[in-house]
């Protein structure tokens, strides 16, 4: 795995555990709709260098994405 990889991962473990607590939920589930968002989406291909917003910025993107549906 490259380095590059594993900050990924680190970060988006982060963005989880943000998300679990902001929503009251399990780190599971926080995981299961992290995975399947658009926002994972996009900062998983690059898009924008979202990956170089803050974990903090992320996770309000996410929840403002899942208030939306």
């Amino acid at each position: 795995m490259s380095t590059k990889q594993i900050l990924l991962q680190m970060k988006y473990a982060r963005i989880i555990d943000g998300i679990a607590k902001r929503q009251n939920i399990s780190t599971e589930e926080a995981m299961d709709r992290f995975f399947h968002s658009t926002t994972f989406q996009l900062i998983n291909q690059g898009v924008a260098d979202l990956h170089c917003n803050s974990d903090e910025y992320l996770i309000d993107e996410f929840c403002i994405e899942w208030e939306k549906k």
